[in-house]
């Protein structure tokens, strides 16, 4: 397998266009000037924080061309891209035609790699990327690795690459539009989490999506860690380029078969990285290490675990590292107790799949769901979870299609539906759930929709839930 590098000399007056200014395009104009190529960089956005990006380029002497992003510049031989930019944009139709090759940030990355540079453990996945690759990096550190966690989870990949203290190993989280733009990528081992329907409206299909998702097990030295629940991403790994000895890892939230990670009476085993897995299996860490010991959070860990083993950590380190993980908010973040009702935080469930593996987590729920649907369907989620469901209150633009759900495969289930979607929703909709709520039940905010039809992101719909909980909270003290 080829492992792609880009030596720095042969940047020296290279034309290069950065398509996009942001937290990759940025760092890729910088570290390309420094290089020494002539870069300029094409931006759809005009406004006032673009204009201020723009000025610090060009007092670096980088070119940069605000509210025209679709026309390519005169002699351009490469273009490096922000991921979230579209396939069919202009721009690119302009490169195919004239023969220019297209890198997205990550595979820049991945070409200015210099001699001896950190290996990559790899993780994708519909949900649980940043969650599995900072649980990744825990267990790293706690085996005495210098390591970052890196890539999609905000962290510029670039910087980790080209920092001037090198790295032992690098956990990289990576979306599946990073990947579409990566095609020289070669992990050291690399974990596909599951796959559900997303992004439909970039990758054009959901075929398109899991072959962009399915990318970072190509060309795996060590380790290919796939969902034994979920037989797309095993699929996935059938499918990919392999180096030879590398091996097929799955994780389970079962008992464990050879060559997989699982749990057995409360333990996590690994059956995977022994000597003897046919017959042996060794003990990693209790399923009250991970935290929250949530299922979903539970096959997380385990993907984690499987990464760091592949690499060699030793079990210890996989204990240790999850005992000291926390995870970031808003990932089912429990926000209070009051009354005898808990009140969870899981705003960042922006899909169904994201609030089904939620519900999937509490029993009896009162549900605050709803927001932009982006094309999804909840009959399917509905269906999983009516079960569960001691009630609930739907919010945002797209309630009425979780509504339908409800009435067609839960009927039982009291639904509120909120029509407001001024600021004060929010707490409208937790005092709605209180009231339906009964000692021992969880209102569990799980929107399974994104949230910019009402917040400016799915951090502030969180906060908006937390702060709504804290004023019941004080009400009833």
């Amino acid at each position: 397998m080829s492992d792609r590098r880009t030596p720095a000399g042969e940047w020296e007056g290279k034309r290069v266009t950065v398509a996009g200014l942001g937290v990759s395009g940025i760092p890729a104009a910088r570290a390309l000037h420094g290089l020494g190529a002539v870069v300029t960089v094409v931006n759809d956005g005009d406004d006032e924080r673009s204009r201020a990006q723009a000025a610090e380029l060009t007092a670096l002497g980088v070119t940069v061309r605000l509210g025209d992003g679709a026309t390519l510049p005169e002699d351009t031989e490469l273009i490096v891209t922000a991921p979230g930019w579209q396939p069919d944009k202009p721009l690119f139709l302009a490169a195919a035609e004239a023969g220019v090759e297209i890198w997205g940030d990550v595979e820049l990355a991945w070409r200015l790699r210099g001699p001896g540079a950190a290996p990559w453990l790899a993780v994708t996945g519909t949900n649980g990327k940043t969650t599995t690759v900072r649980m990744l990096a825990a267990i790293l550190e706690a085996a005495g690795l210098r390591t970052a966690a890196v890539g999609n989870i905000g962290v510029s990949l670039l910087d980790a690459v080209l920092a001037g203290e090198p790295y032992d190993v690098l956990a990289v989280e990576l979306s599946s539009y990073q990947l579409h733009w990566a095609p020289s990528l070669r992990a050291h081992s690399a974990a596909v989490l599951n796959l559900a329907p997303d992004h439909i409206d970039w990758h054009g299909s959901m075929e398109a999506y899991a072959a962009d998702k399915g990318r970072v097990y190509e060309g795996n030295r060590v380790a290919c860690v796939y969902n034994a629940a979920d037989p797309a991403t095993e699929d996935l790994v059938r499918e990919a380029d392999v180096e030879e000895g590398c091996r097929a890892i799955g994780f389970t939230l079962a008992a464990p078969g050879p060559s997989q990670l699982g749990v057995v009476d409360g333990i996590l085993v690994d059956r995977a990285f022994v000597e003897n897995r046919q017959k042996q299996a060794q003990e990693l860490a209790e399923v009250a290490d991970v935290n929250p010991p949530a299922p979903h959070n539970i096959a997380n860990a385990l993907a984690a675990a499987a990464l760091a083993r592949a690499y060699g950590v030793p079990a210890a380190a996989v204990r240790d590292g999850l005992r000291a993980f926390r995870p970031d908010p808003h990932r089912i973040e429990k926000v209070a107790e009051v009354a005898g009702v808990t009140y969870v935080d899981d705003s960042k469930a922006t899909n169904t799949h994201a609030a089904e593996a939620s519900l999937a987590a509490y029993d009896p729920i009162v549900w605050i769901a709803g927001g932009l649907a982006k094309g999804a369907t909840f009959d399917e989620l509905v269906t999983k979870s009516a079960a569960r469901l001691r009630g609930a209150v739907l919010i945002g633009a797209d309630r009425a299609l979780i509504r339908e759900a409800l009435a067609r495969h839960a009927p039982e289930v009291p639904v509120v539906d909120l029509e407001r979607t001024d600021t004060e929703a929010m707490s409208a909709a937790v005092r709605e759930a209180a009231r339906l709520a009964r000692p021992g039940d969880t209102v569990l905010l799980a929107p399974a929709c994104a949230s910019m039809d009402m917040f400016v992101n799915y951090n502030k719909r969180g906060e908006a839930f937390a702060d709504a909980v804290g004023a019941l909270a004080a009400e009833s003290a």
